[in-house]
């Protein structure tokens, strides 16, 4: 009887050891694929400034956030941990991937956090770096471009 007592006992352990490695193994596969996860946390890190729009990169692990007053964000997953950033005028490069479907990225203020991010398509890789391109060239006060023709150099 008590051989039974032990298998019954061990077998549970086999089966309560499979099923919560399997819970594991689809937590981490989710990512930040949940776009309201992403709202949530970069909210949380930034309680002040208002998301306009956020795009995913193919691998769900990097969100881009495109803020109300024209400025961009970045948060990335690491393993459970998300890095929030505000990109600031004039603290990137950002350079085209070859299949257009990405770009590299290299953030002077945050060097761990460069790479190269790509896209569901194309569409969604040139909007992002539009943004980038529009961040870069915002006025450094903050302010609206002024109205009429810009002064020339």
């Amino acid at each position: 009887m008590s051989f039974f007592s032990w298998a019954f006992i061990f077998g549970l352990v086999i089966v309560f050891a499979y099923f919560s490695t399997r819970l594991t193994k689809r937590e981490d596969e989710e990512g930040l694929g949940d776009t309201g996860l992403a709202i949530l946390e970069f909210g949380r890190a930034f309680p002040n400034e208002a998301i306009r729009s956020l795009h995913t990169t193919a691998d769900q692990q990097t969100v881009f956030v495109r803020l109300f007053d024209n400025r961009a964000g970045f948060m990335r997953q690491t393993r459970h941990h998300y890095a929030c950033h505000l990109i600031e005028p004039g603290t990137i490069r950002v350079q085209p991937l070859a299949d257009g479907k990405g770009f590299a990225v290299e953030f002077r203020e945050f060097p761990s956090q460069s790479g190269e991010f790509r896209f569901a398509n194309v569409k969604e890789a040139a909007e992002v770096s539009l943004w980038m391109l529009e961040n870069q060239v915002a006025p450094q006060h903050g302010g609206p471009l002024p109205d009429g023709p810009l002064p020339s150099v």
